[in-house]
C-alpha cells in the first residue's frame, strides 16, 4: 500500500511539473505574440509608411511608442523540481533494456548522468528487491557466455567480474561452475582450432603461438603446456612414418 501511495505521489509530481511547463510555454507564446506583425496596424517595430493622414506619422501627431514585452520566463523556473527518482529509474530501465548490467555499472551510469548518490541507492535498492538488478544472475551469465563463447579461463573470468564491480564472494560462487575438466576441455578446443591454421610451421613455433593464445585467455602453464604438448606431438604432420 505504501509503495502504491509513493507511486501516486510521484505521478502527481510529474503531472504538476508537466502542467506548469505547459502553462509556461503558453505564457511565452502569448508574450511572443505581441511582437507579431498584424495587417492594418503596422509593424510595431517600424514607422508607418502609409499615405499622409492615414496613420500616426502621416497625421503629424506624436506616434505612440509601444513598450517592448519582457522576455518570456524560463519554463524550468516555473515547473516544480523534477522527480529525481523517476529520472534515475528511467535511466536504469533503459540500460537494462539494452543488455544485462551489474549494480556497479548502473551506479556508474547514474553518476555520469548527474544523479545524486542517495537517489541512485534508493532506486537500485528497490530494483534489486524486485529482481531487476541481480548481481548473482549477472555474474553467472557473464561466466557462461565468456567461457563458452570466448574460451576464457577462470583467471580471465575473475578479472572480468572484478572489472564489472561484482562482489568477491558472488564472483567466487559464479566461477565455481568452471571445474578443472571444463577448463582443460575448452583449452583443448581452442588449441585444436588454432593448430589447423598453422600447418607446415615448425613444432616449436606452433607451441609458442599456442602458448601465447592460451595465456591471453587466462590459462595457467599447468593447464596450457600439457594440452599444447599433446596437440603438437599428436598432429599428423609431425608423426614419423
Amino acid at each position: 500500500m505504501g509503495d502504491a501511495n509513493n507511486d501516486l505521489t510521484r505521478e502527481a509530481k510529474l503531472a504538476r511539473a508537466a502542467a506548469a511547463l505547459a502553462r509556461a510555454e503558453g505564457l511565452a507564446g502569448a508574450r511572443a505574440g505581441t511582437h507579431t506583425f498584424q495587417p492594418g496596424r503596422g509593424d510595431p517595430g517600424t514607422a508607418n509608411t502609409g499615405a499622409a493622414g492615414t496613420g500616426p506619422a502621416g497625421s503629424g501627431g506624436r506616434r505612440r511608442r509601444r513598450t517592448p514585452a519582457p522576455p518570456p520566463e524560463d519554463p524550468a523556473s516555473l515547473a516544480p523540481e523534477a522527480d529525481a527518482e523517476s529520472v534515475a529509474r528511467a535511466i536504469v530501465l533503459r540500460q537494462l533494456s539494452m543488455a544485462p548490467r551489474s549494480r556497479a555499472q548502473l551506479e556508474k551510469k547514474l553518476r555520469q548522468r548527474g544523479c545524486d548518490d542517495d537517489v541512485a541507492r534508493r532506486v537500485l535498492d528497490r530494483m534489486t528487491e524486485v529482481g531487476l538488478v541481480d548481481d548473482e544472475a549477472y555474474a553467472e551469465l557473464l561466466v557462461r557466455s565468456k567461457q563458452q563463447g570466448r574460451g576464457l579461463a577462470r583467471k580471465a573470468l575473475a578479472h572480468e567480474l572484478r572489472k564489472q564491480g561484482i562482489d568477491a564472494q558472488i564472483a567466487e560462487d559464479a566461477l565455481g561452475e568452471i571445474g578443472v575438466e571444463n577448463e582443460r576441455a575448452k583449452a583443448e578446443e581452442l588449441v585444436a582450432k588454432k593448430l589447423r591454421t598453422m600447418h607446415g610451421l615448425d613444432p616449436d613455433v606452433q607451441a609458442r603461438r599456442l602458448a601465447g593464445l592460451l595465456a591471453r585467455k587466462g590459462y595457467s602453464g599447468d593447464v596450457a603446456w600439457p594440452v599444447i604438448r599433446d596437440a603438437v606431438n599428436g598432429a599428423g604432420e609431425h608423426q614419423r612414418d
